[in-house]
């Protein structure tokens, strides 16, 4: 599958930080495109991404966009974090130039089967289980998308009988054109409320991962969160539902995996898969992940022991309440893509559930998506001994939803992540729990940044600086090289 784009102008809008934008630049470059990457973005911040295009006759423009490379282009590839607002997005629609993504690239040109997993919280959990239990099957298993590589750096290896699971955040949805053959829809809760006009706007975002599929496809959906289990009346595929409760059996509401008696069961079958004492992973919201990972294996006819087993070693993705250090008896945790106050509220319960003696010390806040803090506000005070909160407009919102409630609740502000882990280990006992679970943005979007110009390139500028991280990765390493440095 070589030269599709032989001679074709390409522009890449958007390297990005995750490695995903580099790999799409790579194919193109590869099928013989003439390829452009443009980002708002400096040569210095894009560095790490820079490094892997470096033996690539690649063109850029760096630190800002010009109106002809929208123009004179044949074909625009959109990064997911592009607004469709995007003026130089609407400068292409003018000019007839074509806008996709890699995503819908990929399944224009991929024969493999697809497996899509959606949701505002545990995609990455789920699609990287799923991946585990297929690879236990068979080698020809591809893990892509939002985690950070483009499946488009996989075309050229997989065939009709690969298998490509795909993590695809709401942004990556807006463009889709075909939906994968079993898509999964984890949970869903207010989120990114500063790109999407309302909750209703955000919910109708996920749809397209079902929108296209056929009778003979399946769409997996979470009983027990209202907001997918809605989704039913819209597919017109095979619905498999999971559920963290015995109802789902007793119901015949289309029963994937469900518990009953501490095991985990699938449709109407009678042994057991596995007891759910065997899982690592902490939390009411990780069974979950796990049901929903599990009901594809079963639907893919992967044997129950090859589940067992996976399952029983699976630890989790990085980032995600992530013990990274024991220190003096005290706990870290890393839980920075908690980006909303929901996530948050779940940590807090998942941690006081198995250490119920223990204190709390909580790192939170960051950018503002017009998010409510009030239920994370009540979470925290009965939860949390003391509260830091590093810069940013969601940390103003909880700094007011507090003390409307408890004036008098311990909380520190700082202006950085090391003066936050400084903060936080001030006066801490054995067994406390540093933890950190922001509840907001790492930084402020380019796309909803508030501007007096209406030329992005030049109000953007002044902004070098103006977060506190690159993205909620770097965020979750600041705090792990700050932690590092207290030992």
């Amino acid at each position: 599958m070589k030269n599709l784009f032989k001679n074709k102008r390409v522009t890449i809008m958007g390297l990005g930080l995750h490695g995903g934008g580099a790999g799409v630049a790579k194919f193109f470059y590869e099928q013989g495109a003439e390829v452009l990457v443009t980002d708002l973005k400096t040569k210095e911040q894009l560095e790490k991404s820079l490094k892997k295009l470096r033996k690539f006759n690649i063109k850029y423009r760096l630190g800002e966009h010009k109106e002809e490379d929208f123009i004179n282009t044949d074909l625009i590839i959109k990064n997911p974090a592009v607004p469709q607002s995007s003026r130089y997005l609407e400068i292409a629609r003018n000019n007839k130039v074509s806008i996709t993504t890699d995503i819908n690239i990929f399944f224009e040109l991929s024969r493999a089967f697809a497996i899509g997993v959606t949701g505002t919280k545990g995609k990455s959990t789920t699609a990287t289980l799923i991946y585990e239990i297929l690879k236990s099957k068979s080698r020809n298993t591809i893990l892509a998308g939002n985690i950070g590589v483009s499946p488009l750096e996989f075309l050229d290896k997989i065939n009709e009988k690969s298998k490509v699971v795909l993590e695809l955040s709401n942004f990556e949805l807006e463009d889709l054109k075909k939906s994968p053959q079993i898509a999964v829809i984890t949970a869903i809760y207010p989120d990114h409320l500063d790109r999407y006009g309302s909750y209703e706007e955000y919910i109708e975002s996920k749809k397209p991962i079902f929108k296209y599929q056929k009778p003979t496809d399946f769409l997996i959906l979470n009983y027990d969160n209202p907001q997918v289990r809605n989704f039913e009346k819209d597919a017109n595929s095979n619905i498999y539902f999971f559920s963290n409760n015995f109802y789902l059996k007793r119901d015949k509401k289309n029963p994937g995996c469900f518990i009953e008696d501490n095991n985990v069961f699938f449709a109407n079958e009678t042994e057991p898969i596995f007891n759910i004492e065997e899982i690592k992973l902490p939390g009411e919201h990780n069974i979950s992940n796990i049901l929903g990972a599990v009901t594809v294996a079963k639907i893919l006819k992967i044997p129950n022991k090859n589940i067992k087993k996976v399952v029983s070693k699976f630890g989790g993705v990085s980032n995600r309440q992530q013990v990274i250090a024991q220190i003096n008896g005290v706990k870290y945790i890393n839980d920075t893509t908690a980006t909303m106050p929901e996530a948050v509220i779940q940590a807090l319960k998942t941690i006081k559930g198995e250490d119920s003696q223990s204190r709390i010390i909580l790192i939170a806040g960051g950018q503002d998506k017009k998010l409510e803090y009030k239920e994370l506000a009540k979470e925290i005070i009965g939860k949390v001994e003391k509260l830091v909160l590093l810069p940013g407009t969601a940390s103003e919102k909880i700094k007011r939803e507090l003390f409307n409630i408890k004036p008098n609740f311990k909380v520190i502000s700082v202006e950085s992540m090391v003066g936050a882990v400084k903060e936080a280990s001030l006066g801490i006992q054995n067994k406390d729990i540093i933890l950190l679970s922001p509840a907001a943005a790492s930084f402020t979007p380019l796309g909803v940044i508030k501007r007096k110009t209406k030329k992005e390139d030049k109000a953007l500028k002044p902004l070098t600086g103006f977060n506190l991280f690159k993205n909620e990765f770097d965020r979750g390493e600041q705090f792990i090289k700050a932690v590092k440095k207290l030992k």
